[in-house]
């Protein structure tokens, strides 16, 4: 079993930035595909970013494409999310997730383990 735990997210203003973490214990994620989807009030979780095992490839949303970055450091069982020129549409609950696999996916069926989320708000 996994257990993830994010941390990072708060109140910060647009334009701003944040970086969100997610740390593991359990098992280790050397060899696990992550993910970071978000959900705001009233909508379905969305992909927002994945990275594969090695961390030598990664998607985007075409949302968050150019303003945030996805790395890891699989010797520290973390995955980080860089999150530059934050929007009010980036509000959201953002969750952490991994795959049992090492390829990296934007499907969120394919992701077996969940973290609780860390709460994001952008202000206008």
């Amino acid at each position: 079993q996994v257990q993830l735990v994010e941390s990072g997210g708060g109140l910060v203003q647009a334009g701003g930035s944040l970086r969100l973490s997610c740390a593991a214990s359990g098992r280790t994620l050397s060899n696990k595909a992550m993910g970071w989807f978000r959900q705001a009030p009233g909508k379905e979780r969305d992909f927002v970013a994945t990275i594969n095992w090695s961390g030598g490839n990664a998607d985007y949303a075409d949302s968050v494409k150019g303003r945030f970055s996805i790395s890891r450091d699989n010797a520290k069982n973390t995955v980080y999310l860089q999150m530059n020129s934050l929007q009010s549409e980036d509000t959201a609950v953002y969750y952490c997730a991994a795959r049992q696999y090492g390829l990296r996916s934007i499907r969120l069926e394919e992701y077996a383990y969940w973290g609780q989320g860390t709460q994001v708000t952008v202000s206008s």
